[in-house]
This record gives structure tokens, C-alpha cells and sequence, in this order.
């Protein structure tokens, strides 16, 4: 079987450079991968797989159904691009102003769609089904789960997942395998601090909103290093601190904003009331007032032991255990 799936790779070689140029140079924004969804639907039926698309407003569904009853595996890309300029001199350059695939989400569609033109080859050697799933709008947009609200885990109920990304620190033809938490939960906090305004020249008539956010901003950096387990692992980074418009007047307020990283669920959970208890302190000791809003987005990507296992030591098996860590 690994022959097989060897040979099929090779064989398909130059036709999955030619779709994942041709996505290269056409990339589209989340919730905008309309002619992206419409290539990957197009293939997979060309395949003979069941395609459902409109799934999470553009992600696309092939299944594939083996010789019987059985487990079912979903192996899912993502398939949107990101907002910027490419400035690479390639003849698959982006063609669109401002959007890129600097993300490798062309490689991930790439990717699975080589496994499902490589997998519908085999459907008579193995039981269950397979859900090949192409996600739009990873990249802030909320994508898995407008997915999985549409029911992309159901029907048949899916009973395992895998996934990949490309990692600039894993060398070509290579694969990286991580146990337990792999992606951290990316959290988002706004920091209203509200001081009172005065001349630059009387600071003590006035409650200085700068000097406040500025013990804020330094006493915010302990978290990570004072209350977090050291064998744990996060990051809270002000990423935006806005505040005052003349070079002499202190102003009535300034706003922070940062980012939140956290592997462990309980971190995340306990993050925000740590980061309260310093504001509130620092900003009531200062006569000042203040509005945390702390965002949620996804939660960390904690892999399942069983199935890192699996993916282990089946990328062993074809490639060989030096190209598999």
C-alpha cells in the first residue's frame, strides 16, 4: 500500500504544482473564495465524490465512501488568503493588488485535494467514509465554526480530524508531528483607562491617564512571568497604546489593545481575571477609572494522543522515520 500511494503521489506531482500555482496566483479574502471554492468542488467531482459546497457560506465538503460501514476521518484545509502585498518575482505571483497567499493555505487545498485524487484511487481497500473539508475564512473570520454550525461534523458524525500547515522551520519534504497543544488560543483585549485632563504644566490638577497606562502596560508583563507555571507557556503583548493630541495637554484618556496567547484552556480561563486584578489595582490607586473588554476567539488546538500517534507513525512508514519528528 505505501508503494502504491508512492507512485500515485509521483504521478500526480506536476498536476498539484499547476493547481496550487493556479490558487497562488488568484488569492481570495475569507468569505470571498468563490472561484477557490469552485476549482476544489469541480475536482472533486471530477473524482466522483459526493460535494457539497456553500458550506460556512464558501467552504466545500467531498465525500468519500469506502467499501462499507465504518469510521468516519475528515482531513480539512484551509483556503483563504491573506490581506497584504506579494512582492516575490514569480511567474504564479498573486494577480489580485493586495491579497496573497503568505499563509500557505494554497499548499493546505493543495494538499488535500492531492489526497482525495490519491485516496479515491484506493475507496475499494478501505471501510468508512472520508470528509475532505476546505475551510474559508481561517484567518479571523470565524470559518470552522460557521462550518460546523452548517453540521460539517454530522451526517455521518465525524470521528476524528487531521489537519496540517505548512511550518517554515520543517524542511521541505519533511513532516513535524506535535503531541498535546499544538496552536495557542488567540485572544484579543481593549483597555479604556480614564484619567481627568489638565495642562501639561499642572500635572497634580489633573489624573494622568499616560502615567497610568504606562504602570498598566509594565505591570501587565508579570502575568507571563510571575503567575504563569513556567512550564506552561503564554504571551500578552500591547500591541496599540493611543492616547493625547497636543504636546501640551494631558489628556482625558488612553486606550490599549493587545493579544492574549494561551496553550492550557485553564490559562485562558484564569488570564482575564488576572490581567483585572492588576488593572483595577494600578488604576484605583491613581484616582483614575478604566473598561477592560476581553475577547475570546478560538480556543487552542490541542492534539488527541491516539491520532498523533497514528499520523506519526504512518508518515514514518512512507516517508521514513528520518523525515518524520
Amino acid at each position: 500500500m505505501n508503494d502504491q500511494i508512492q507512485l500515485k503521489a509521483n504521478h500526480i506531482q506536476e498536476e498539484l504544482v499547476k493547481i496550487r500555482r493556479e490558487i497562488h496566483a488568484n488569492p481570495e479574502l475569507g468569505l470571498q473564495e468563490h472561484k477557490t471554492a469552485a476549482l476544489v468542488a469541480d475536482k472533486l467531482k471530477q473524482l466522483g465524490l459526493e460535494v457539497q459546497t456553500g458550506v460556512g457560506e464558501t467552504g466545500v465538503v467531498g465525500i468519500l465512501k469506502g467499501t462499507d460501514a465504518g469510521k468516519t476521518l475528515l482531513i480539512r484545509a484551509d483556503m483563504d488568503c491573506l490581506a497584504m502585498e506579494e512582492l516575490n518575482d514569480v511567474p504564479y505571483k498573486s494577480q489580485i493588488p493586495g491579497q496573497m497567499h503568505a499563509c500557505g493555505h494554497d499548499a493546505h487545498t493543495t494538499w488535500v485535494l492531492g489526497s482525495a485524487m490519491i485516496l479515491s484511487e484506493l475507496r475499494d481497500t478501505f471501510k468508512g467514509t472520508i470528509k475532505f473539508v476546505f475551510q474559508p475564512a481561517e484567518e479571523g473570520q470565524g470559518g470552522a465554526k460557521r462550518m460546523i454550525d452548517d453540521g460539517v461534523l454530522e451526517n455521518p458524525k465525524v470521528d476524528a480530524a487531521i489537519g496540517a500547515h505548512v511550518w517554515p522551520s520543517v524542511e521541505a519534504g519533511k513532516i513535524g508531528v506535535k503531541y498535546n497543544s499544538m496552536m495557542a488560543a488567540p485572544d484579543m483585549f481593549h483597555l479604556n483607562i480614564r484619567g481627568k485632563g489638565g495642562h501639561g504644566a499642572e500635572p497634580h490638577n489633573s489624573i494622568d491617564p499616560i502615567s497610568i497606562g504606562c504602570q498598566v502596560y509594565s505591570a501587565l508583563q508579570t502575568i507571563v512571568s510571575r503567575k504563569i507555571n513556567p512550564v506552561d507557556s503564554a504571551v500578552l503583548s500591547v500591541t496599540q497604546f493611543h492616547g493625547g493630541s497636543a504636546h501640551n495637554v494631558i489628556p482625558n484618556e488612553v486606550k490599549l489593545t493587545g493579544t492574549v496567547r494561551t496553550l492550557l484552556p485553564e490559562t485562558r480561563e484564569n488570564m482575564p481575571k488576572m490581567m483585572e486584578q492588576i488593572i483595577g489595582g494600578i488604576v484605583s490607586a491613581n484616582g483614575g477609572t478604566y473598561d477592560l473588554e476581553y475577547i475570546p476567539y478560538y480556543p487552542p488546538v490541542i492534539n488527541d494522543t491516539d491520532m498523533t500517534h497514528i499520523v506519526k507513525h504512518s508518515a514514518a512508514e512512507i516517508l521514513g522515520e528520518e523525515k518524520c519528528s
